[in-house]
């Protein structure tokens, strides 16, 4: 029999199958398979009943189903599931195959694989996809990354049924080298752990200071998600809040205050400190769901550490909107952290990244999709070096308009002692870039005092390095400057 397959996918958990849905919907004959097989049968004749899905019940039998060159995309549990695969799948694959993988892998595993496949002629992808459920299967956005001469075999399919924006641009387009893809769904992931947090922090802040009821709230982002703030979590945020348990109240005043994760955003905060950049509201985003796991030791401490009460008096409409200013000038500098984060990348890993094409990429089907991300497509096409998104004008002028606001709620939350790590950080970070002076050199003379760390001048060139005899009984011998 001829092979009929355009595509397999492994993995028929809710991902895998809307993604083999989709793929069928636009025209694509994909060959299913799973490890616990029964489970392949189950999904053919339920919710892919009377489609085009091909059943596999081994890996000889997926292989032998596939048109070449073959296209193998695995969407099972980073990490060993993904080399086990690909250690079953290689005695069946030729040259020229393609292995894919879909799920959330470290992208230095992915830049192995990368390396290890190619020593075989077999092409890699690793590739970000975002979009949940119903992401995965009406429209996801899709950044893959790895063997670049495997993309022109996949693009038709990736492309057909990633989300659509204005024009119908596909929110998916080729990354770059290794694990590029990966790493740019990393930073999807990580700005998505810092989008959360700050939404979490309006809401506290109306919940607990302004005394606002679900229903109220529910109401303030309505509105909000008819303005800049329009996004897939303000929208949700909305709908959570207006949604009633069976007995009529708020079903999210009954959730547990405990958040989880899954290694994402912690990768984000691990690589920035690698690459020596400060991302520091994505950082106080992971922190702080590690703060709200110490539940028990969060409630004992509730009733010893006393502090000022929440409430606060006075025009709570005025107020309602000092924290959308807030909510918004700290999204600004969430997305300024993240594409430092990929601007360092791309110069220490060798990747030629498209800033504006990223956002592109997450303008539609993902997580962090917003209105707010053709702003930041629009200031990378004008300027692709720039350096900073805070410098660009349009965002130079929001974040001057939102100001005052941010400020002011920044400074009551901490005279109220309502914590709200994500909008300080971020306000910190704005006024630590913005200080032309910081007192770093008391801390180099004092490295220079306790380790003869060296320090620079500003009477002298930028990299002549000088040490002080501080105590008059040091040595003259200096400690070697490097920068960890």
């Amino acid at each position: 029999m001829q092979p009929q397959g355009d595509i397999a996918l492994i993995g028929l958990a809710v991902m895998g199958q809307n993604l083999i849905l989709n793929m069928n919907d636009h025209g694509f004959t994909v060959v299913a398979y799973n490890r616990t097989v029964s489970k392949v049968d189950d999904f053919l004749a339920n919710e892919a009943k009377g489609t085009r899905v091909v059943g596999a019940h081994s890996i000889p039998e997926l292989v032998a189903a596939l048109k070449k060159p073959r296209r193998v995309m695995l969407m099972v549990k980073a990490g060993a599931p993904v080399d086990e695969f690909i250690d079953q799948l290689l005695p069946h694959l030729e040259a020229g195959d393609i292995v894919i993988d879909g799920g959330n892998s470290l992208f230095t595993d992915t830049n192995r694989r990368v390396a290890s496949l190619a020593a075989r002629g077999i092409h890699f992808i690793g590739t970000g996809v975002s979009g949940g459920e119903e992401g995965a299967r009406r429209g996801p956005s899709i950044m893959p990354g790895g063997s670049s001469a495997a993309w022109p075999h996949v693009k038709p399919i990736f492309q057909g049924i990633a989300a659509k924006v204005e024009g119908g641009a596909p929110c998916c387009d080729w990354v770059g080298e290794g694990g590029a893809g990966h790493y740019v769904k990393m930073i999807h992931n990580g700005i998505e752990y810092g989008d959360m947090q700050l939404i979490g922090e309006a809401y506290h802040l109306m919940r607990d200071a302004l005394g606002m009821t679900a229903d109220e709230m529910h109401a303030v982002f309505s509105a909000w998600n008819e303005g800049e703030l329009d996004s897939f979590l303000v929208e949700i945020t909305r709908d959570i809040l207006k949604f009633k348990d069976t007995d009529g109240q708020p079903l999210v005043d009954k959730i547990l205050d405990t958040a989880g994760q899954k290694g994402t955003g912690k990768w984000t905060v691990v690589n920035a400190a690698e690459l020596a950049q400060p991302v520091t509201l994505i950082a106080e985003a992971v922190f702080s769901r590690c703060v709200s796991a110490m539940k028990e030791e969060r409630v004992k401490a509730a009733r010893k550490l006393k502090g000022p009460r929440p409430a606060i008096r006075g025009d709570r409409a005025k107020f309602v909107e000092d924290i959308r200013y807030a909510l918004y000038a700290s999204k600004i500098v969430s997305y300024a952290q993240g594409y430092m984060l990929l601007r360092a990348a791309a110069a220490e890993y060798r990747w030629n990244l498209n800033y504006g094409g990223i956002a592109l990429m997450w303008r539609g089907g993902c997580i962090i999709r917003s209105r707010f991300l053709i702003r930041i497509k629009e200031a990378y096409d004008g300027n692709p070096k720039l350096a900073n998104l805070l410098l660009d004008d349009y965002f130079r002028g929001e974040i001057k308009k939102c100001q005052k606001g941010w400020r002011n709620v920044v400074s009551m939350a901490a005279k109220k002692g309502i914590p709200v790590p994500a909008f300080s950080t971020a306000l910190s970070f704005f006024d630590g870039y913005r200080t032309a002076r910081l007192p770093a050199n008391l801390l180099q003379a004092q490295r220079d005092y306790f380790g003869a760390h060296t320090y620079e001048r500003i009477d002298q060139p930028r990299g002549q390095f000088f040490h002080t005899n501080w105590t008059g009984h040091g040595g003259r011998v200096s400690s070697s400057t490097y920068n960890a």
